[in-house]
């Protein structure tokens, strides 16, 4: 779990456990919106199994005003600051005032610039099942993922806005910070290959960092990579790249506060269990703290598609609709309900509901990770009410190493397709986020009536959101349907 750098409180004699974190935080969240709820998510005995209820509720406290949505993020983010810690070397503290302290001048960063002499691509284009979509290709392609119900109308109008707007790939006006910059579904790639220049912070990994300066040199765009500043001049930059969230949150605040013009912090970072939990945590803090000195800093994010989110009214009349359509499924969908007790092939919302509630939550990532993911939407929320420009995004279901290493995901993802739901490939996933991200910095979206409305922007939930079950009633058989997917 981590016993140095940003770490979970002590709840009982020196365990610092994640269960208790998690209750606390939910809890907190819900008690200005839900006090019912919150006590209930306090008294949460099997919070590894039950968790589920809990977020979901998060979603529904937040239904009735934007105030009541926001009120509940921002409760839930002063509970995780007040809560979380920081361990160094002369002890503990908040994980706030962590920046108070003073670098160690041994961990300070400095920068080395890498620039590619390749070309700098002002066309959007999409990779797709081995072809890449430009112009019309592209258009009919949205079209197509509008009517099978795979993205929100608002997405494709967003993509459809880039492309018509060449120009608006150029973000040489601005410094993207891709925390996670070698990550799958980050746009580090993509805007590389459009000319721009990211800022590049991960982990120290040689292998992974050999990948981003490979990708930096073929392109027109720049990477600034953070390096100890004593070994700048070290023969393998790839050797010395890299700096730890969880760690150096001082020293890569600071030399971010050091990069020239306006930043757009994108958080992209993952991690297995709990340190997803940490680092998340750590992203959060320094995003907090880049906004209190420069307050023109943009934010991004992409949000999980297995997540409980509202859906507008449209979609839940397209899912109803599918519910009613003859089909294979439709016929065994009685015998099916009757066997697992009303478990299976579940509707996805009430008819007529507006908004629907999609509750896309997979039991399977457990409690860590929902955690860590609403911990960004808590953000979104509560920042772009304060006036900053956010892109908060749902990407959509992608077989990202993450996902496939996990037999029942992996499995289910190879037959979610009988359920009307399209998984993206790493490639065409990025890229499309990365074209949303440059729509939302040269548009930035509005503070809405309902922060539910704001997060359904755009979205592109991949089919989760229009189809006629409810996902997680639909798992188990996609998962059986795909076993043999899986294995090939």
């Amino acid at each position: 779990m981590g016993s140095s750098g940003v770490v979970f409180p002590v709840s009982t004699g020196t365990e610092r456990s994640t269960s208790a974190l998690g209750r606390a935080v939910v809890a907190d969240a819900l008690r200005p919106v839900d006090p019912v709820g919150a006590r209930a998510a306090e008294h949460e005995t099997n919070w590894r199994a039950d968790y589920l209820v809990h977020f979901r509720r998060l979603v529904e406290a937040g239904l009735p005003s934007g105030d009541a949505a926001r009120g509940s993020a921002a409760a839930g983010l002063a509970s995780l600051h007040q809560r979380m810690r920081v361990v160094t070397d002369d002890g503990e503290t908040g994980l706030r005032e962590v920046f108070e302290r003073k670098p160690d001048p041994a961990a300070e960063l400095g920068t080395v610039t890498v620039g590619g002499d390749g070309d700098t691509d002002r066309e959007l284009s999409l990779p797709y099942r081995g072809e890449r979509l430009r112009g019309d290709a592209l258009v009919r392609q949205l079209d197509a993922w509008v009517t099978a119900g795979v993205v929100e109308p608002s997405c494709a109008e967003a993509v459809r806005a880039v492309l018509a707007n060449p120009g608006w790939l150029d973000l040489s006006d601005v410094r993207v910070v891709a925390l996670g910059a070698g990550a799958e579904m980050g746009p580090t790639h993509s805007l590389l290959r459009w000319g721009g220049e990211v800022v590049a912070v991960d982990l120290p990994r040689p292998q992974l960092w050999r990948g981003l300066l490979e990708t930096a040199r073929r392109y027109g765009g720049r990477l600034r990579v953070p390096v100890a500043a004593a070994r700048r001049d070290h023969a393998d930059l790839a050797e010395v790249a890299g700096a730890d969230l969880l760690h150096q949150l001082p020293a890569v605040a600071d030399w971010l506060l050091g990069v020239d013009g306006r930043l757009v912090i994108g958080n992209y970072v993952y991690a297995d269990g709990a340190t997803n939990v940490r680092v998340c945590a750590a992203v959060d803090a320094l995003s907090e703290h880049l906004r209190g000195q420069r307050p023109d800093t943009a934010l991004a994010f992409l949000a999980t598609p297995t997540d409980v989110f509202a859906a507008p009214g449209e979609a839940v009349a397209q899912a109803d609709e599918k519910y009613r359509q003859p089909s294979t499924l439709r016929s065994l969908r009685g015998p099916l309900r009757f066997v697992s007790a009303g478990r299976l092939l579940r509707r996805n919302y009430s008819p007529a509901a507006d908004p629907g509630i999609c509750d896309s939550l997979v039991a399977q990532q457990g409690p860590n990770y929902a955690l860590a993911k609403r911990l960004q939407r808590w953000r979104a929320a509560v920042a772009r009410h304060e006036g900053a420009t956010v892109s908060f995004k749902v990407a959509p279901p992608t077989r990202t190493r993450s996902v496939v290493k996990n037999r029942v995901l992996a499995a289910a993802y190879a037959g979610a397709p009988a359920f009307g739901v399209e998984v993206f490939e790493p490639a065409t996933s990025n890229t499309l986020m990365a074209a949303l991200l440059v729509h939302d910095l040269r548009n930035p979206p509005p503070v809405r009536e309902h922060v539910w409305q704001e997060e359904a922007q755009g979205a592109a939930h991949g089919g989760l959101w229009r189809m006629p079950y409810a996902p997680r009633s639909a798992l188990g058989l996609a998962a059986l349907l795909g076993l043999g997917g899986a294995r090939n």
